[in-house]
């Protein structure tokens, strides 16, 4: 199934439409979000606001990371600029991402999407899995052991020795350095520099384990992960709206969609899957409506 032979030159262009407005409305969005919960954790301290935080901050930190996902297919933004300046510089660098080579890798994704040559395909292959099995898998995340060893392969990275792809590390690894020095000044003016260690403290747990769910989500235990017919091999998730906010924001969720046609920003996405559903492309898939059934899916009878 590809485009050319579903929709209409019309069709496509209406959704390949971008739009800065919507664009950054998603960006500061999220922002805005992610202070005002570590304003309401640096003003009112309790188990109660750090646990809310636990909860809803993981969504805003993937959040930034879809958005970055999307500065890198160029769809964000109406401008390559706009795309890169913000991609990177508001979306990548403070979740430890690098918007380039996050691109350059993700091609390759969709290029291989159906195949053995996927290189995500590490990611989601295994599924189903056992309960233990599944158990470890997030026990190692909400405990920060998946965070940590992502912290010490980014330190390892710009500590080894002296090379032309070493330099590019420690660039980047001094531009995450700088970004989350302007983040934590900041908080600071606010009065709550504190609170940049419950962001560090949410992305190392909770938020390795929302990125695993979206994941297993998006690719694992599809009708087969081996064709490369888009409806075999990825997952629309028509999750309520309690849980996009919490573990899909920005569309994330209508990855069928935007493994079909990749170059549909998030934000017309929704549109995207009401026109292939009238024109009958959905029809005979299995409909997921929520990621508890996404979790039944992952784990072997």
């Amino acid at each position: 199934m590809k485009p050319g032979d579903v929709l209409t030159v019309e069709e496509r262009e209406l959704l390949l439409q971008r739009s800065d407005v919507q664009a950054w409305i998603h960006v500061l969005g999220a922002w805005t979000l992610i202070f005002g919960i570590l304003m309401l954790v640096g003003y009112f301290p309790s188990v109660f606001t750090l646990l809310l935080a636990w909860i809803v901050l993981p969504g805003r930190q993937l959040s930034l990371a879809v958005l970055m996902h999307e500065a890198g297919h160029g769809s964000l933004f109406k401008t390559k600029s706009l795309n890169a300046w913000v991609g990177q510089w508001l979306c990548a660098l403070p979740t430890l991402g690098d918007l380039e080579s996050y691109a350059r890798g993700h091609a390759s994704h969709h290029r291989f999407a159906g195949t053995r040559e996927d290189p995500d395909l590490p990611n989601y292959g295994a599924y189903p899995i056992n309960k233990r099995s599944l158990y470890r898998k997030w026990r190692r995340d909400l405990t920060g052991q998946t965070g940590l060893k992502l912290l010490i392969t980014l330190a390892s990275g710009a500590g080894s020795q002296m090379s032309k792809e070493t330099v590019g590390t420690k660039n980047l690894l001094a531009k995450q350095l700088f970004v989350h020095f302007v983040f934590a000044s900041i908080l600071l003016a606010l009065g709550v520099g504190w609170t940049w260690f419950v962001w560090m403290g949410v992305f190392l747990t909770s938020y390795m384990w929302v990125v695993r769910l979206r994941q297993v989500g998006e690719h694992a235990v599809v009708p087969d992960s081996l064709d490369p017919d888009v409806r075999m091999n990825t997952r629309t998730v028509e999750a309520p709206l309690w849980q996009r906010f919490l573990v899909a924001p920005n569309n994330v969720n209508f990855h069928l969609e935007h493994h079909f046609m990749a170059g549909v920003p998030c934000y017309n996405l929704p549109k995207l899957r009401a026109l292939l559903r009238s024109k009958g492309c959905l029809d005979g898939l299995t409909n997921v409506t929520g990621y508890g059934q996404v979790l039944k899916l992952a784990v072997a009878e």
